[in-house]
């Protein structure tokens, strides 16, 4: 009843939760023995959460979808090249008016990979190519895993982020060795994991809220929150807003003019435009050591809903579109037919 009614408002529950979870790191933020058992359970959370994103994922379903080349390509593009150039353009023209906290966590929301079930979600709903969306989120988020550290390297490391050989180490053993193990170990608990989809996603979920409170408790350790005013939130949410805007757009026109399918056009604008907050705040716990956590992963959070906001509105525009008609069989088809 409660997630029927916030769904009629518009309002994702996990971003509730999310809320919650920093109100609950503010008010009781983990403290000396206690902050050092929290840093344990996050990288103890986060290679379980790539273990189980490598024990579902279909080997099967990744080579599919690397098939669709040409969609595969607009789709790595528009994340991995257009964003980053977007944030870019964004950072230069307003850097000025934000910490440089703030700053880093608009450039790392840039170069972040594509959700998977909210894209999936929005496909469906909008009447897209569902399967094509499977495999684009799904390899999105697997080359994520060390394209996104690269371009950390690449674009953000000026700007004082510790990446270094200790990062790649982390991301090695809490990424992609957990994401290998599952891989591996599918034939055995892939079918165990389908079984029980509902208690797979709590642990999704509650490994991401672990992180969060761990990011936010040491903000407050750390004393953030007398960095941030209220128009450094008022212009996170506008540039969050620009930079999604300018995504949706392009996606659209280069969809259309590249002739894609409506169907695949779908895909194109929710897997190119989307990013991960499940992915990226364990990166960001990996990569930026010694930062103010809770202000860098500000920007994708407040991202995150955005988007939900936004590409919902856009699914249920996709899906008021007409049906097209299915071409009516010849007459040998229909013979065919008859006598079968």
């Amino acid at each position: 009843m409660i997630r029927r009614t916030l769904a009629r408002f518009g309002i994702d529950p996990y971003l509730l939760a999310l809320l919650g979870t920093v109100a609950v790191a503010i008010l009781l933020p983990a403290r000396g023995q206690g902050a050092v058992v929290a840093n344990q359970a996050v990288s103890v959370a986060v290679a379980l959460l790539f273990f189980l994103y490598g024990a579902r994922l279909s080997p099967k379903a990744v080579w599919e979808g690397l098939l669709h080349w040409r969609l595969q390509s607009l789709v790595f593009a528009s994340t991995y090249i257009l964003f980053p150039l977007l944030g870019l353009g964004l950072t230069k023209a307003f850097g000025a008016w934000l910490s440089p906290a703030l700053i880093l966590g608009l450039m790392f929301v840039c170069v972040l990979p594509s959700t998977v079930q909210s894209s999936i979600a929005f496909t469906s709903i909008a009447r897209g190519n569902v399967a094509a969306a499977l495999c684009s989120a799904s390899v999105s988020n697997l080359f994520g895993m060390v394209v996104t550290p690269l371009l950390v390297m690449l674009l953000l490391d000026s700007k004082g982020v510790g990446f270094s050989a200790e990062a790649m180490k982390s991301i090695a053993l809490q990424l992609l060795l957990p994401f290998a193990a599952g891989q591996l170990l599918r034939p055995w608990i892939g079918a165990l994991l389908q079984r029980y989809k509902a208690v797979i996603s709590i642990v999704d979920r509650g490994s991401i809220l672990l992180v969060v409170y761990d990011a936010f408790s040491e903000g407050m350790a750390a004393g953030i929150w007398s960095q941030v005013t209220l128009g450094d939130l008022v212009m996170v949410i506008l540039l969050d807003m620009v930079l999604l805007a300018a995504v949706l757009a392009i996606t659209t026109l280069l969809s259309r003019r590249l002739g894609f399918s409506k169907e695949d056009e779908i895909v194109i604008v929710f897997c190119g435009s989307k990013k991960s907050l499940a992915s990226g705040i364990p990166m960001a716990n990996i990569l930026f050591p010694g930062q103010a956590l809770g202000l860098v992963v500000l920007p994708l959070m407040l991202f995150h809903q955005i988007q939900l906001f936004a590409c919902a509105t856009l699914a249920q525009r996709y899906a008021r579109r007409p049906a097209e008609p299915h071409p009516e069989p010849t007459a040998p088809a229909m013979l065919g037919s008859a006598k079968a």
